[in-house]
């Protein structure tokens, strides 16, 4: 048996002993003070004898399920431990008191109060007892994690990287014929001058950065370059007019 099963019997016998526990003291509490309520006047209605030891231990009953929904709520209810000692206090003396009966309280052994007051008493802490165990369950319902133990660090080799391998070009296929594509040839490389060249008219005619790269078998950083600089060098409009005319004053 695995120590988690073990734990479970545990928790299982405890629960079936406070029940039985519970029951039994709630019975002989009970009684009593039926006993008690026929010797005070309820005698004559066996209904209403054995009915009102309820208004006492009713309030234990509600106020301990009140207090286990407070706790699990994370909140304090007061109003349910006030129910609940008022209950239990009222309980245990009214058994205490009973005990005399038409006796003098002077020649009641101190054995017949111990008797008297050990079934609510027994009552109420099973019962706390108890509704602690339901809270704890509810509180906390995922078991503690196992820590794991230390394991060695292994090396692993590391995959080479696979060139994934070319495509092969299917044929295009049009009305139930094979076209062979032929293969593009890669573009020559121009010499520096013919790619200054280039990127000058590529310029001149507005073609964008990109366009202008392609044309000039170079880099869009370089071109952007000439781009810039052929910008700047360009003359503003009417600036060669007013240069001519200052030339011939001169």
């Amino acid at each position: 048996m695995s120590r988690q099963q073990m734990e479970r019997t545990a928790l299982l016998v405890a629960a079936l002993v406070i029940l039985a526990l519970t029951g039994l003291a709630f019975w002989l509490s009970y009684a009593h003070l039926a006993e008690v309520a026929g010797q005070h006047g309820l005698k004559a209605s066996p209904i209403r004898q054995w009915a009102w030891p309820a208004t006492l231990d009713a309030f234990i009953v509600g106020g301990e399920l009140l207090m286990l929904r407070a706790g699990l709520q994370g909140r304090t209810d007061w109003w349910a431990i006030t129910a609940t000692a008022v209950g239990s206090v009222g309980s245990i003396v009214l058994n205490v008191a009973g005990v005399a009966g038409d006796r003098e309280a002077g020649v009641v052994p101190l054995l017949d109060y111990v008797v008297a007051a050990v079934p609510p008493t027994a009552a109420l802490l099973a019962f706390g007892l108890l509704m602690r165990q339901v809270h704890a369950l509810a509180a906390d319902p995922t078991p503690a994690a196992v820590p794991l133990g230390n394991t060695p660090d292994v090396e692993v080799s590391p995959t080479p990287a696979l060139d994934p391998a070319p495509a092969d070009a299917s044929p295009l296929v049009i009305c139930g014929e094979h076209l062979e594509i032929p293969p593009v040839p890669p573009r020559p490389r121009l010499s520096t001058q013919e790619a200054r060249a280039a990127i000058e008219q590529a310029w001149r005619d507005g073609l964008s950065v990109r366009e202008a790269a392609r044309v000039s078998t170079r880099g869009a950083s370089q071109v952007q370059r000439v781009y810039t600089q052929l910008t700047a060098e360009q003359p503003i409009d009417g600036q060669t007019a007013i240069e001519m005319d200052a030339a011939d004053a001169a």
